[in-house]
């Protein structure tokens, strides 16, 4: 026979599995919003507040999914910089695959991982003091809008810098890699160039 004692254990945890499922029915815990899904609340509240429609975009059904909310701020940005949206779409989507507020373990931030002067980059010292002194804030570059255009700026002045992009985008991302990250980002864009052209879709 079991004593009360033994007993007492299971009883606590049948009872806290219990109170979770009551909870739960309760308040259901929602599951994850697909970041497309939130960046297309995020943009429809932008241009409600502005009483403007959602920009249509150049290449809509040919952007990334998890970056295609972000196609308007996109496509001015490569306007601005004389880049093609579909490179920064690329880049995008392999950088945070369109989270805006994503932070990388080294301190990158937002949509185009940027290095801010602030966090974890600012413990980085090149030759002349800290590497990214001259940078956006963190929350600067949380600002989808601020991120996106800083991002394609840097990006123009790299490939004007490097005379091409495979090498400009070398620059612009991760150190020690060679050029696996450029390639993997010419790769994806390549793919989505190859959307455009009629008769090339698989």
């Amino acid at each position: 026979m079991n004593s009360p004692k033994n007993a007492v254990l299971p009883a606590i945890l049948l009872t806290s599995l219990l109170l979770i499922f009551l909870n739960r029915l309760v308040n259901p815990v929602q599951p994850a919003v697909a970041a497309t899904e939130a960046v297309g609340d995020l943009v429809e509240s932008r241009a409600a507040a502005k009483n403007t429609e959602p920009a249509e975009c150049a290449f809509d059904g040919i952007y990334p999914g998890e970056v295609a909310g972000w196609c308007a701020l996109i496509e001015a940005a490569a306007a601005k910089y004389g880049l093609d949206p579909l490179l920064i779409a690329a880049d995008m989507q392999v950088e945070s695959g369109g989270q805006p507020e994503v932070i990388s373990h080294s301190g990158a931030v937002g949509l185009m991982q940027v290095m801010p002067r602030d966090g974890i980059a600012a413990g980085f010292q090149c030759i002349n003091g800290p590497c990214f002194s001259n940078r956006p804030t963190i929350e600067e570059l949380k600002d989808p809008e601020f991120n996106v255009d800083y991002g394609a700026r840097m990006l123009a002045g790299l490939q004007g810098r490097h005379g091409n992009m495979r090498d400009a985008l070398k620059a612009y991302g991760p150190a020690d890699v060679g050029y696996w990250y450029a390639d993997m980002v010419l790769d994806l864009y390549a793919n989505l160039s190859a959307e455009t052209i009629p008769g090339e879709n698989p």
